[in-house]
């Protein structure tokens, strides 16, 4: 079981849970500011393997990460006594966002997980959805075995100064880059290097057709959100053919940066009936 949060709804009658799934290098308190937006429903933030408090556990594979969160989330349901009629939305940044693909996809082959959860909605933050060529996953896989090796063997601070310099976080400046370097130096290098590993980009299947074929409850499909400073994953999301919506003045990391245009996002897609006109 990983280490979670959960906020229940400030009316006892909300049947919708939204699950929160940090990036690498995150703890589930990022979702903070978007989740207490959203005091209508009830709210589970979760800590992956080798980050906050599941910083203890390891991660091991796609499969055995997406079996722990599943277990958090049926533990939760249970221990909060949710019911049978609790719906279940998804909603995961950047790593996050690449697990609750695996996981709803693979939930979605299964009709037994898939009821089960009762997912009701997926949201997807600068994810990827993977690498279609053998040689690009290759190439990746050495560039996320280098990572590892510093994250293992070098002072974590000096590690993620050269981590935030990466294109992707080009619309962080210098005061952002050193409050997250300084944040985040807390982490455990061994634990970080292990989680790197296990959820490469390079070991994880191409994802994309699967997520266009999901659709849930009263036309609902998932919803790609990315920021408008973050040019690569914008690119992805056109190209993808997904529901998007881009968020003005945000990077890569939009709830960090933008949490009330977030929440509105989020808000909008659980209370629309149909989202297949939003743009």
């Amino acid at each position: 079981m990983l280490a979670s949060h959960f906020s229940p709804a400030k009316s006892e009658g909300s049947t919708q849970l939204l699950v929160f799934i940090h990036g690498f290098l995150g703890a589930g308190d990022d979702w903070l500011a978007v989740s207490e937006r959203l005091p209508d429903y009830s709210r589970l933030t979760i800590d992956l393997p080798g980050h906050g408090k599941s910083c203890a556990i390891k991660g091991e594979s796609f499969d055995q990460v997406c079996k722990m969160i599943r277990a958090t989330i049926l533990n939760c349901i249970e221990a909060q006594k949710l019911g049978t009629t609790v719906s279940v939305c998804l909603v995961g940044y950047s790593l996050g966002a690449r697990l609750t693909m695996y996981l709803m996809t693979d939930c979605h082959s299964n009709a037994d997980d898939f009821n089960l959860l009762n997912i009701n909605g997926l949201v997807i933050e600068g994810g990827n959805f993977g690498l279609e060529t053998e040689s690009l996953r290759s190439a990746r896989l050495d560039n996320d075995s280098q990572w590892a090796e510093r994250f293992r063997d070098e002072e974590i601070a000096a590690v993620l100064t050269d981590w935030y310099r990466q294109p992707v976080f080009s619309s962080l400046n210098h005061e952002q880059r050193q409050i997250l370097i300084a944040k985040r130096s807390v982490n455990l290098g061994s634990a970080l290097s292990d989680m790197l590993l296990a959820t490469s980009l390079a070991k994880q299947p191409y994802l994309l057709p699967q997520v266009q074929a999901l659709s849930f409850d009263q036309g609902r499909v998932p919803l790609y959100i990315c920021g408008a400073l973050d040019h690569k994953f914008t690119e992805l999301a056109k190209e993808s053919n997904l529901q998007t919506e881009v968020i003005a003045n945000a990077g890569h990391n939009v709830h960090k940066e933008q949490p009330e245009a977030f929440a509105s996002k989020l808000r909008n897609y659980l209370e629309q009936k149909s989202l297949g006109l939003i743009k």
